[in-house]
C-alpha cells in the first residue's frame, strides 16, 4: 500500500536536514522532507485524507483510514507565539480530505517575528526507506500536489 502525501504549502521541498532545528533535523520524530513556503498569506492544506488527530494552531497530524499519520509543523519554535499569527479552520477528530485548509498563516510574518518559517512534513513511525520524494528537490511544490510518497 502507498501513502501519497501532499505539500501542505507552495514552496521549496527540501530535505529534512536542512530544517534548523535538530529534532526535525535527525528526524527523531520520523523521516520526511520539509517545504520552505512562499511568503504570504496562505492556506495550509490536508497532507493527505483521514482524521485530525493532534491539532495546535502552529502543528497538527492527520492520520489515514489504514493508520499511517503525518505531521505537518509550521515553521520552527513557532508553538511560543501562542496560536498569534494562525486561523485554524477544523477541530480534533474532523474528518478532512486531501487538500482541504486546515490552517491559514503568513510565512513572512513568522520569519519578521523571528521564527524560521520552514515546515516539516514527517511520516510518523515510518522508516526513511519507505519514502520517496514526489517532486524534484530544490524544485517548487503547489500546495495540494505531491510531495512524497510513503511505501506501507
Amino acid at each position: 500500500m502507498t501513502l501519497h502525501v501532499e505539500s501542505p504549502v507552495s514552496g521549496r521541498p527540501v530535505p529534512l536536514d536542512r530544517v534548523p532545528d535538530p529534532v526535525f533535523a535527525q528526524a527523531m520524530v520520523g523521516p520526511g522532507f520539509a517545504v520552505e513556503p512562499d511568503p504570504g498569506p496562505a492556506d495550509v492544506l490536508s497532507p493527505i485524507a483521514g482524521t485530525i488527530v493532534t491539532l495546535h494552531p502552529h502543528a497538527f497530524v492527520v492520520a489515514a483510514p489504514d493508520g499511517g499519520a503525518v505531521l505537518v509543523h509550521l515553521g520552527i519554535d513557532t508553538v511560543k507565539r501562542k496560536g498569534e499569527g494562525f486561523a485554524v479552520h477544523v477541530a480534533k477528530g474532523d474528518v478532512v480530505e486531501a487538500g482541504q485548509r486546515v490552517v491559514t498563516w503568513d510565512p513572512a510574518e513568522v520569519e519578521a517575528a523571528g521564527y524560521a518559517p520552514i515546515c516539516p512534513v514527517v511520516a510518523l513511525e515510518a522508516e526513511a526507506s519507505a519514502l520517496s520524494p514526489a517532486t524534484p528537490l530544490g524544485d517548487h511544490v503547489k500546495a495540494g500536489t505531491p510531495l512524497f510518497t510513503w511505501s506501507r
